[in-house]
């Protein structure tokens, strides 16, 4: 029978930090077909160089217009997606989807009036009526409603909100700072801890009250490791520190252990604060002369 060969110094290996999580593969939500809507831009910019002043005006407005709804489209996929994942999430108070199929079938109308000399006059409306439900049909509106938010104090997961997207912006700039190391395992090693962060940041998006008690774990603790980061990757960058390797893996793990820590308290909160509340209906049920069995 086939063995997979690994070791002790296996990129793979994640014996020194004790890591043997699975995780999942992050797929980007764009995707070819929307990486496509940029090509119809260049190939009316190319096909009306050569015409007149007027002409080919209207042509660069046109492929202006589709290159904005190219990108409208991707951000409004990245934030859709972003919206999928979570349980608790509000609607993307900018419908870039929508936008970007308006702005598209603004743009398929300049390019069809670029050539003014042959198209009739409504030719141009309806191209852009038919390319603009193109757009909508083909990717889908943005996400009308939010979800989840029923008995969520706004203020609160407006203060939420702004906690995540800092603890966001931390973990991010982490994931790409860590490339400059060039060492397979402090990056994987690193995921796993970005996993683990993660966890604690949706369990804080799902019930605000956690916020107190975490916020200093998003923000302050998750800035130090941002800029530890940053030191041991220009440090191993340069000489390969093998100590500077370990310390920074240490770090690492005790950071996902204190993290794992706090989320598991505010889950057990959550569960101490739902027997609260059983027991209270409970006993107004027996007050009733209702008895649950």
């Amino acid at each position: 029978m086939a063995k997979r060969f690994g070791g002790k110094f296996s990129p793979e290996s994640n014996t020194e930090t004790g890591s043997s999580r699975r995780r999942q593969v992050s797929v980007d939500p764009v995707g070819g077909r929307a990486n496509v809507l940029f090509l119809p831009a260049l190939v009316l910019v190319a096909t009306n160089i050569a015409d007149p002043a007027l002409e080919l005006l209207i042509a660069l407005v046109g492929a202006a217009a589709l290159t904005l709804a190219a990108w409208l489209m991707r951000g409004g996929l990245r934030a859709e997606a972003a919206y999928n994942a979570r349980k608790v999430a509000r609607r993307p108070a900018f419908p870039r989807k929508i936008v970007a199929s308006v702005v598209g079938g603004i743009g398929a109308m300049m390019a069809v009036m670029s050539d003014i000399a042959t198209v009739p006059t409504l030719s141009p409306l309806l191209y852009g009526i038919i390319a603009g439900g193109l757009y909508l049909v083909a990717f889908g509106p943005d996400p009308l409603q939010s979800k989840g938010m029923d008995g969520v104090d706004t203020f609160q997961q407006d203060r939420v909100a702004r906690v995540v997207d800092e603890a966001e912006r931390h973990l991010t700039t982490m994931r790409e700072t860590i490339l400059r190391a060039g060492d397979r395992q402090s990056a994987a090693r690193l995921e796993d801890f970005v996993d683990t962060a993660r966890e604690l940041i949706r369990t804080v998006e799902e019930d605000p009250r956690d916020l107190t008690a975490t916020r200093k774990y998003l923000g302050v603790y998750l800035q130090g490791a941002r800029d530890a980061t940053a030191k041991f990757s220009d440090i191993y960058a340069r000489n390969q520190d093998v100590q500077a390797r370990a310390d920074y893996l240490a770090l690492l793990d005790d950071l996902e252990k204190n993290f794992a820590a706090r989320n598991r308290k505010s889950l057990l909160d959550d569960r101490s604060d739902l027997n609260v509340e059983i027991d209270v209906l409970r006993e107004r049920l027996s007050r009733e002369g209702l008895r649950l069995d």
